[in-house]
């Protein structure tokens, strides 16, 4: 069997620029993210919905962040060439730029993520800004943002209007 290497961001942006295809699947626990792994899936997001998916919650708002890390822990124990993305569950990166840092770091250091995520366009620069400034790599999340359902009127498509879509671009591009 040939080496399976660790894939990269840099590895991740050079398969962007020949125009591979990156598949991305989600991922809550070992047996699947080996599966996932061993079949060549390039990223697996290790997602607050796993509460939903896991321990039957109605919602992604129940997960914490001793669950997240421990199912992150096991998906990254699975995997030899996936990038693994760790979720940041709800309140674990609002708060504060400082407990931001502090979670996104569990997620690396605990859970063995190659990276982590956070829903937000703009009205959460400033807490992306200060993950990636402490080495963190963030991957944004915009939209259709579960933790924010109540705000945005449900879990219903986002951007179906001229003004809707622009903020969902300007969201894109302040990330």
């Amino acid at each position: 069997m040939a080496e399976r290497k660790k894939l990269t961001i840099p590895d991740l942006y050079a398969m962007v620029e020949r125009g591979e295809k990156i598949t991305f699947l989600t991922a809550y626990d070992y047996p699947t993210a080996r599966l996932e792994d061993r079949a060549g899936i390039d990223m697996i997001l290790v997602g607050d919905s796993g509460v939903m998916c896991l321990l039957g919650h109605a919602t992604t708002l129940p997960a914490k962040m001793d669950f997240m890390v421990e199912i992150t822990a096991a998906v990254s124990r699975a995997v030899e060439r996936a990038f693994v993305v760790g979720d940041m569950p709800y309140m674990s990166y609002q708060p504060s730029n400082e407990l931001a840092i502090e979670n996104a770091g569990r997620l690396i250091a605990e859970g063995g993520a190659d990276a982590v995520k956070l829903e937000g366009g703009a009205r959460m620069a400033e807490r992306v800004e200060a993950i990636v400034r402490a080495g963190i790599p963030v991957m944004g999340h915009i939209g259709l943002t579960p933790q924010a359902a109540s705000l945005i009127g449900g879990l219903k498509a986002q951007g179906r209007t001229a003004e809707t879509a622009k903020q969902l671009i300007e969201d894109a591009k302040v990330l």
